[in-house]
């Protein structure tokens, strides 16, 4: 397959401002952008696929810019948001430019990235009006989607006027960078042709660019992607852990995940076409989700993060928790039921504190029943005790009440 087939396949086209960018995509060396204002100092899943498309790009020759929307994000882009953003400090935009620029480089290390601060800040009012608003038309800019959606509920200048600025990115990176195509999400269309028609203004019809968008990525039943009921998943280990993120790639619906492995995975056709015959005719064994987690977890965390997922994820359907290390502990039951002590507990006390049971009564019973084990191992004598020596590292210890039921008792 060319290029532009292999990103039709996958779902990845979903708008192009001129059907010759197929055979530019095909046989030339473009130089290309994509953009993200710095709203948060981590990217998140959601925008996971444009820097996976990105990278298919520069997989075939195509040379990557990130712009950091620096100065845009000071202002706030309007697309399909039902409110305005929360104003963004310089301070503020700049430190989650630097986050979000790690992140780009760990998944396209040779792409270049600039942030639109540099230049945009030493824009004044007169140029902005004179060099830039001369060139837009308010019919032009009130038919936008993005403005259009947002007419009747009230939008400031502000965001009225981000359509212009984003334009200038364009025109900026076609200026001194040669860059002839701005790639995006559906919502970004807009955005883009205001650039090329800008660029048109500028520097004249004889100046040929491009814009190519690929879909929201929601799931089948229409819902937003990217969230969990603990929040958004991020690429930070920090905010999202290892473990959560592939947990969230594991749990993807049968109905989603054929598409996901299109989007989101460098695996061929052929290797994809394998795996949906798997789903078709054995879908319990889920080689579909797991495949998908695993490519995911270790294009972004690495192989040493996803062997500690897998770790847990085994661990937490076995019960056997003692050959976990203490960091692999926190990753996986973090959001447990939990408790810190300073010295030895009585396992009784320790159920109920946990919120295992309700009453010393059912503690005994759980106990007796042989329904409760301790870092991976039964307990059935009702007097144990927990000691911070027995724990994993001298750190953590794990109750397990049933076969679903956690509690995490950390020693001091």
């Amino acid at each position: 397959m060319t290029l532009y087939e292999d990103l039709k396949w996958r779902g990845l086209v979903y708008q192009v401002t001129d059907d010759s960018i197929i055979e530019k995509l095909n046989q030339d060396k473009l130089t290309f952008y994509i953009g993200t204002d710095p709203t948060a100092d981590s990217l998140h899943v959601g925008h996971l696929m444009a820097n996976l498309v990105a990278k298919r790009l520069e997989d075939h020759g195509h040379k990557p810019i990130l712009v950091i929307g620096g100065g845009t994000g000071l202002i706030g882009d309007p697309s399909f948001k039902a409110e305005e953003r929360k104003l963004l400090s310089i301070e503020e935009s700049l430190k989650n430019a630097a986050g979000i620029e790690k992140q780009f480089k760990q998944l396209l290390p040779t792409a270049k990235v600039v942030n639109n601060y540099e230049w945009l800040s030493s824009l004044n009012a007169i140029e902005f009006l004179r060099d830039l608003g001369k060139h837009f038309s308010i019919n032009y800019m009130m038919a936008k989607d993005s403005v259009k959606s947002r007419i009747e509920r009230g939008i400031s200048f502000t965001e009225f006027s981000y359509q212009i600025i984003q334009a200038w990115d364009f025109e900026h990176l076609y200026k001194h960078y040669q860059c002839t195509m701005q790639i995006g999400g559906q919502d970004q269309w807009g955005n883009i042709t205001s650039g090329s028609e800008l660029i048109r203004r500028i520097h004249g019809s004889d100046a040929k660019v491009y814009g190519l968008t690929f879909p929201l990525v929601t799931k089948a039943d229409g819902t937003k992607f990217g969230k969990t009921e603990s929040g958004t998943v991020w690429l930070d280990p920090k905010r999202t852990s290892p473990y959560e993120f592939y947990q969230f790639w594991i749990n993807t619906a049968d109905s989603d995940v054929m598409t996901r492995l299109k989007q989101f995975t460098f695996l061929s056709k052929e290797q994809i076409e394998d795996i949906e015959e798997s789903l078709n005719t054995q879908p319990e064994k889920r080689l579909a989700q797991q495949t998908l987690a695993q490519e995911l977890t270790r294009m972004v965390h690495g192989q040493a993060r996803l062997k500690q997922a897998i770790n847990i994820s085994e661990a937490l359907f076995s019960g056997d928790i003692k050959h976990l290390s203490a960091e692999e502990v926190e990753m996986g039951f973090k959001d447990l039921p939990s408790m810190t002590v300073n010295e030895d507990i009585a396992l009784m006390d320790a159920l109920k504190s946990l919120s295992l049971v309700q009453s010393n009564r059912e503690a005994r019973e759980m106990i007796k029943n042989n329904a409760v084990s301790v870092n991976g191992e039964k307990v059935t004598d009702t007097y144990f005790d927990i000691k911070k020596e027995d724990a994993i590292e001298q750190i953590y210890t794990v109750i397990r009440k049933g076969k679903k039921k956690y509690g995490l008792i950390k020693h001091q």
